[in-house]
């Protein structure tokens, strides 16, 4: 195929404009996983219901009947879109391509039993097919897939069903379509499923010589058009027997039942799809389907032009991203591809890139704290293991020991937050789609430049010492409920509220409303009161009181998560308190309350812990020797190191400060570069630590504390917070800025991760302790 960029790429931002409003300040780049539906799809589809009338197809009412022909004629629509001649294929209207997938399993498994080959590049949806197997098997490679055709060594007791796709989910590679003829050429009773959900998003598929074609065909039309959530399976009719001796049949899969002296029924066998599809159909989304057809040929004119378009973008950003580079030479970007690979051919590669980010030192950038920058910065891409199970530990050489590590070390599917063996445990993937622009590919590559292509380390200007200052509590916070504005201070997180129907623990990251519920300690009334507060009103709209001193009755905990650890907190059966936070945030929740000294999945400890940055040897600040590296006795005598730190909802650690030093030294950044700046209340710290002498103050030194006294009490510095966007949101506002995480992501990051802050704990010494704001604050270097 001739390769031309021209296109409709100077229409884009029209396009974009008049069809796609949601993308407006917004980098969208996971195509592979849904494309977007064009307004004037949800426009058509809105009239259509409005003005129709459409009836269950299963009656026989003139409303009906006439949904009854309507799904017809988008069946034969679904076909013709495909090259498919509706002599010689039928559709199955299913919700998905999984759910496709599984009709092919299920059909199979009810012959009396099969043999299962897939494709190491496989959808997770068809490695599971061979739990249903007698036998199964994966094709490590292309050659191997080669081989194994040419081999005459098969068991034709069984039906043997080779599956692959048509399009790797990981990186776009496309595999040989040519392979379900040549099986059907080489050899007996052999049968493919072709799993074509990723590349039918932008490719045209054609269907229309039923000897080349497979003889099963899975897709989703959402990856196509976005709208509506449905999918396909395509039969070859002459393959269509394999799934018909199935046991289970649904409504509308049977011409009669018999139930009560003798139990039969006769099934339809008019149509494979009237035998396939249980129970009446989805029957606005085939709808909808239609009318998906007629917009996106009105939109693009046809898929070549998608494929054609879609091909010059990600060859555009493959060459910028493998020219990308650290000062000291090194690639940015490592690409996962085949050698050679060339994406302006469409036969053989998508549009999709799959590379991982290295540091100039050569160590792997953690994937999800790249996903979180990205976020910040409103693009949306996806990383982890993409549900390509084989395609990843191809790719990464990930070792069957090496995943039992990282699952026993914590890491599962959407948690990429742990990585063992010095190895990736995902990727990060871009896909493109039709409305995908040039200006796209322009902000991922800038974005990647600016956080990630690392330059001459700048010395940090730190000012001059004229006084050793004096330390003091500024302000002493709690946050009775998580994430609004343990064993630490009183009272601090020990509430929480949970999602009614997922029982996640609700957080600000999430959901930024958070912020305008105001809590307040009454310890005069023993009440913990909460205010909703809309910005820029300073009344309250509505108002709450909890007791302090009646918890409630421990009869059924609910089990819930915080930070990806199982915790079993006590709800409140009180429909006043569940209405107020419900209609407060717009989301299902009610209270909880996590009991101080509880056991079990009601007892948490402490996760913080020194960074490597914090060592001496990793220092790039002028510290300040506020005193010696050791603690005086007595105070030397209480310190018990090793020891758990009990905490309750409160992330890390029981306590958390930060310094006016390096939150002023912060703001300084963002100024600079005319940013938002950031307030102490967006840290939720419940230490905020200022100096008598902020001219001569360094930020940052906290880092080097081991311990401090303040007042008569002394506390242990656990280590750096780490952050995420949640510093984002603005506590008076609950609007999310990229900063200051994005400055922070620039001057404080380590080891891949972002910090500010010094976690912290208190050394009991068996009796209750006080502190107080203007307390006098000690501090000794470690």
């Amino acid at each position: 195929m001739t390769f031309n960029p021209q296109f409709y790429d100077n229409d884009i931002d029209v396009i974009r404009r008049n069809e796609y409003p949601m993308l407006s300040d917004t980098i969208y780049l996971d195509h592979s996983g849904t494309t977007l539906y064009a307004k004037s799809l949800v426009d058509k589809f809105s009239s259509s219901m409005i003005s129709g009338l459409y009836g269950n197809p299963h009656s026989n009412s003139v409303s009906s009947i006439f949904s009854l022909k309507k799904i017809d004629d988008v069946r034969l629509k679904a076909l013709q879109f495909f090259g498919a001649d509706p002599e010689d294929f039928d559709i199955v209207f299913v919700a998905n391509a999984t759910a496709a997938i599984k009709v092919v399993a299920e059909g199979f498994r009810a012959r009396g039993g099969f043999d299962y080959g897939y494709h190491r590049d496989s959808h997770t949806s068809l490695v599971g097919v061979r739990e249903l197997a007698v036998r199964s098997k994966c094709f490590i490679s292309d050659e191997y897939v080669g081989k194994w055709l040419r081999s005459s060594s098969q068991d034709l007791e069984r039906p043997f069903l080779f599956a692959y796709p048509a399009q790797s989910n990981m990186n776009g590679r496309r595999l040989p379509l040519s392979w379900s003829k040549e099986i059907r050429a080489m050899k007996q009773n052999t049968y493919t499923v072709l799993d074509a959900a990723a590349y039918v998003s932008t490719s045209p598929l054609d269907l229309s010589n039923a000897d080349n074609a497979p003889d099963f065909t899975a897709l989703s039309f959402y990856k196509i058009f976005g709208f509506p959530d449905l999918g396909a399976l395509v039969v070859r009719k002459s393959s269509g027997h394999m799934l018909t001796r199935r046991a289970y049949f649904g409504g509308g899969t049977v011409e009669t039942v018999s139930c009560l002296q003798e139990q039969w029924h006769a099934t339809k066998d008019t149509s494979l799809h009237e035998q396939l599809e249980d129970g009446t159909l989805p029957i606005h989304s085939i709808l909808a389907l239609d009318l998906a057809f007629d917009v996106h040929i009105n939109i693009y004119q046809s898929m070549q032009r998608i494929s054609q378009h879609t091909a010059h973008l990600a060859n555009r950003l493959f060459l910028l991203l493998t020219s990308l580079r650290h000062d000291n030479g090194q690639q940015v970007c490592n690409i996962f591809a085949t050698p050679g690979t060339d994406y302006t051919n469409t036969r053989l590669q998508g549009p999709v890139l799959a590379f991982n980010v290295r540091a100039k030192d050569g160590t792997w950038v953690s994937n999800s704290e790249l996903e979180k920058l990205a976020s910040v910065r409103n693009i949306h891409l996806r990383t982890g293991r993409l549900c390509s199970p084989g395609a990843i530990a191809y790719h990464l050489n990930l070792k069957p020991m090496d995943l039992m590590k990282n699952y026993t070390a914590g890491l599962r599917c959407g948690n990429d937050q742990v990585e063992e063996c010095g190895k990736p445990t995902g990727v990060i993937r871009v896909s493109f789609g039709a409305m995908s622009s040039s200006e796209d590919v322009t902000t991922i590559t800038e974005f990647l430049r600016e956080f990630y292509a690392q330059k001459e380390d700048a010395i940090q200007e730190t000012p001059s010492i004229c006084e050793r200052p004096t330390l003091s509590v500024e302000s002493l916070t709690i946050y009775p409920i998580k994430s609004f504005l343990n064993e630490g201070l009183a009272w601090d997180r020990e509430w929480c509220l949970i999602h009614a129907g997922t029982r996640q623990v609700l957080s600000q990251n999430r959901y930024p409303r958070m912020a305008l519920l105001k809590p307040e300690m009454d310890l005069k009334s023993s009440l913990l009161r909460v205010r909703f507060t809309e910005p820029g009103n300073s009344s309250p709209l509505a108002e709450i009181s909890v007791s302090l001193l009646e918890f409630p009755e421990k009869i059924k905990p609910h089990a819930s998560n915080v930070c990806n650890e199982a915790v079993e907190a006590v709800p409140y059966r009180s429909d006043e308190i569940s209405t107020f936070f419900t209609s407060a945030l717009g989301v299902p929740c009610y209270l909880a309350h996590f009991p101080a000294n509880g056991t079990g999945l009601s007892s948490r400890r402490s996760k913080a812990h020194l960074q490597q940055h914090q060592t001496p040897g990793k220092r790039k600040i002028n510290e300040i020797r506020y005193s010696s590296s050791k603690l005086p006795s007595p105070l030397n005598d209480v310190i018990q190191e090793n020891i758990p730190r009990p905490i309750l909802l409160s992330n890390e650690s029981p306590i958390l400060s930060i310094t006016r030093a390096s939150l002023d030294f912060l703001n300084a950044q963002i100024r600079h570069k005319n940013g938002k700046l950031a307030d102490a209340s967006v840290f939720r710290a419940n230490i905020v630590i200022a100096s008598s002498a902020p001219s001569s103050s360094v930020p940052y030194i906290e880092s080097s504390w081991g311990h401090v006294k303040i007042g008569e009490e002394v506390f242990e510095m656990l280590g750096s917070c780490r952050r995420c966007s949640m510093v984002c949101v603005d506590q008076a506002t609950a609007i999310k800025d990229e900063e200051p995480f994005v400055t922070l992501a620039k001057t404080r990051r380590f080891d891949n991760k972002v910090f500010f802050g010094e976690h912290m704990c208190h050394i009991s010494r068996g009796r209750r302790a006080y502190i107080s704001v203007g307390d006098p604050i000690e501090p000794f270097n470690r």
